[in-house]
């Protein structure tokens, strides 16, 4: 089993060769709450360039809860259209912003049991909004998150909240706010999907390379 020290290094060096920045990081510098919570809901099954373009026209017409709360959804649609799932993400953010006002006085609440009340919120989506913009304890799991996990040999799970759960009684808790930060860039840049660059991976000795084929 892995250790603490082991993971606690591995994230270290990570963080220190990490090549970019997260979308979410991005608006979490530059927006509220509000606008966080809207645009994880958007980012489910889309590239995070495209989510942020997107996301950013959207608030420009709807800069707080209650202009969405108040939005017709062929409006938003037109919008979102390009993001992919537009029906159910317009639904959703538009059902979102009038939760907030209905039951939270328009302020998003910083308690995860709360945020996965909201249309389209699920463990991820709280967990970044924790993360991005109450600068809370929690690991928010995607796709890279739960890929790196089991490659590295952390984690044998099936599923991101599988995942979840072992992360938290495995990672040092200092690391839990940039730990998806930290594995979405060594995501896109070396830990890729298809064909990961194993040859300048700088943490190659600490991982297992569970269920990688072919690497370069």
């Amino acid at each position: 089993m892995v250790s603490h020290e082991q993971i606690d290094k591995t994230l270290t060096i990570l963080k220190k060769e990490q090549k970019i920045t997260t979308m979410l990081h991005r608006l979490g510098e530059k927006y509220g709450p509000y606008q966080v919570l809207i645009s994880t809901i958007l980012s489910a099954r889309a590239k995070d360039e495209t989510t942020e373009i997107i996301a950013n026209e959207l608030f420009k017409k709807y800069p707080n809860a209650k202009s969405l709360a108040n939005a017709k959804q062929q409006d938003v649609i037109k919008i979102i259209r390009k993001i992919g799932f537009y029906n159910a993400k317009s639904k959703n953010i538009i059902g979102t912003a009038q939760k907030l006002l209905d039951e939270f006085n328009g302020k998003v609440p910083d308690e995860l049991d709360k945020l996965i009340t909201f249309p389209g919120v699920g463990r991820k989506v709280a967990n970044c909004v924790l993360v991005y913009s109450f600068k809370k304890n929690a690991i928010p799991v995607d796709i890279h998150v739960h890929r790196i996990s089991n490659r590295l040999g952390w984690v044998k799970t099936k599923t991101p909240e599988e995942t979840e759960k072992k992360l938290e009684k495995l990672v040092p808790t200092k690391h839990w706010q940039t730990l998806n930060d930290t594995f979405v860039s060594h995501g896109k840049t070396i830990c890729t999907p298809i064909g990961p660059k194993c040859s300048q991976c700088p943490i190659y000795k600490y991982c297992k390379r569970a269920g990688v084929i072919k690497h370069r």
